[in-house]
């Protein structure tokens, strides 16, 4: 009876840790395992001791995070070309038995710009970005997950937050969508000025594929150059109909706004096994200002479309 209360108790702050998680890592796997291993070390603590669970859960969850995130700083010295975060992809449609993550993403905090301003923080200052502005946590609270003086994390939290400042500010999803869907278009007919119309004069193009296939290994900055990028990419994949294809695409949500989803395909075969490549977008203006092209397999292993 009470290891039965103790579950219910602790699945009704699952959405909650998930959220904490994903923010923290930008990793769907990394939170879902966090929040896991929050919920085996709570069954070794005797409750007496938890005063908070809530505040309790999410300090574990939190030191969990930060030795993820450090882990993976180590991680990005050998890695080739830029890093962004590991998208959450649901149908365009409810799912009836939708993923955890789902409801999670569709916060405005958890969008894939959003994240991606994220991951451009230290390990420190993303922790404590994350707990103080986004939870509300002390700073004493913040210096003791971190090892620091109290000041210092004030300090993190301060510089994070002008980085996160540069992110696009969320624009509604019937927005969003119009844009992508005028740009997909655009690309999709081969016109250059179109494509370049559709897109913000300040856009960006940011590649994630660690060396596994074509993509950008540096920014792509300006409106023209990503035009021209991305229909290079089409015209090599035979996506502009001037060959057979061997990627097609549909729409899907990606961090809970309209994105893309591309798979392999062969001659008379269809769709071919192995995890699809996922694009994202930020819109800015009524334009796509971002694109963001996840190719990294690793990255990709959780997501399961058609």
């Amino acid at each position: 009876m009470v290891a039965a209360l103790l579950a219910d108790l602790f699945e009704s702050h699952r959405a909650h840790l998930l959220s904490v998680a994903y923010r923290l890592t930008g990793s769907a796997g990394d939170a879902e395992d966090a929040v896991q291993e929050s919920w085996l070390r709570l069954a070794g603590v005797h409750q007496s001791e938890i005063e908070d669970l809530r505040g309790w859960l999410t300090t574990v969850v939190s030191r969990i995070c930060l030795d993820r995130l450090r882990s993976a700083a180590v991680r990005r010295e050998t890695y080739v070309g830029q890093w962004l975060p590991e998208p959450v992809v649901t149908g365009t449609t409810p799912s009836t038995m939708p993923d955890p993550l789902e409801a999670v993403v569709r916060k405005q905090e958890c969008s894939l710009a959003a994240m991606v301003v994220l991951e451009s923080l230290t390990p420190s200052q993303r922790v404590a970005f994350v707990l103080h502005d986004g939870l509300s946590v002390p700073f004493d609270e913040i210096a003791e997950i971190l090892g620091i003086s109290v000041e210092a994390a004030r300090q993190l939290a301060v510089r994070a937050r002008k980085s996160v400042a540069q992110a696009p500010p969320p624009v509604p999803d019937v927005e969003h969508a119009a844009a992508v869907r005028d740009f997909i278009a655009a690309l999709s007919a081969g016109d250059i000025a179109a494509i370049t119309a559709a897109l913000h004069p300040d856009s960006v193009i940011i590649g994630d594929a660690n060396g596994t296939t074509s993509t950008a290994i540096n920014v792509i900055a300006g409106a023209d150059k990503v035009a021209r990028f991305l229909l290079g990419l089409m015209r090599k994949y035979g996506m502009d109909g001037s060959s057979e294809p061997t990627l097609e695409f549909e729409f899907a949500t990606v961090n809970g706004q309209l994105g893309l989803v591309v798979y392999r395909v062969g001659p008379g075969y269809g769709r071919l096994d192995g995890p699809p490549r996922v694009i994202g977008f930020a819109v800015r203006d009524g334009l796509v200002w971002g694109t963001y092209d996840l190719a990294n397999p690793e990255k990709l292993s959780h997501v399961r479309l058609g």
